[in-house]
């Protein structure tokens, strides 16, 4: 079954984190906060550590019910049954990660602030598309990037909308409104000092009141 109609709300972006029991327990706040989404994104780690944390999160995240996504490494996400993969630019084709993956799992790409590369994956097969960044981000300083007017004209895919990129609850209601489907969140979710009343905070812009 296809789980695509899962990407939404709040999807939370792991930080580096070496330390996997702490990278755990900040996880589990955020899932408990109503975090709806979750991607393995670890920059510092080596081979044999993400495999760990992939496996370890997938765990957790099945206790949740709460779709698992890697980021870049399509066999990682195999090694680690995660539900699916997300993809950018230089990482491997669609074609080949669902080849790998097969027709049951979520590939999601990122298409930054090009209308042109979310059409091509949604006619493609890509599950969602992700757009930013939307304001100055910390994990990615030199990102392009994004305005709302891309995503007015993205409505018009039938895949759901990811926004990406320095965004917090305060300035994530616009994006909301504009219909994006999903906020993409490490900074402002991982870093805060209660991650749950974080999340919650974020879970709370999708309520019907805000996005309305």
């Amino acid at each position: 079954m296809s789980l695509i109609h899962a990407i939404n709300g709040l999807y939370a972006v792991t930080p580096d984190c070496s330390d996997t029991q702490e990278l755990l327990r900040r996880v589990r706040l955020a899932l408990e906060g109503g975090a709806s989404v979750l991607q393995y994104r670890n920059k510092i780690a080596g081979k044999a550590l993400q495999l760990i944390q992939a496996r370890a999160l997938r765990e957790l995240t099945r206790e949740f019910a709460v779709p698992l996504i890697v980021n870049d490494d399509v066999h990682l996400a195999a090694q680690a049954e995660a539900d699916g993969v997300h993809l950018g630019e230089a990482d491997e084709s669609l074609d080949a990660a669902r080849t790998v993956l097969g027709s049951g799992k979520i590939i999601g790409i990122s298409c930054y602030n090009r209308l042109s590369l979310a059409q091509e994956a949604a006619a493609t097969g890509a599950d969602y598309v992700a757009f930013g960044a939307f304001f100055p981000s910390a994990v990615k300083p030199g990102a392009v990037a994004a305005n709302m007017e891309l995503l007015q004209q993205a409505r018009e895919l039938d895949v759901p909308l990811v926004a990406i990129g320095g965004i917090t609850a305060a300035n994530g209601v616009a994006l909301v409104q504009a219909g994006v489907d999903a906020l993409a969140v490490i900074s402002a979710l991982f870093d805060a000092v209660d991650i749950r009343a974080a999340a919650q905070d974020f879970s709370k812009l999708f309520s019907q009141d805000f996005a309305s």
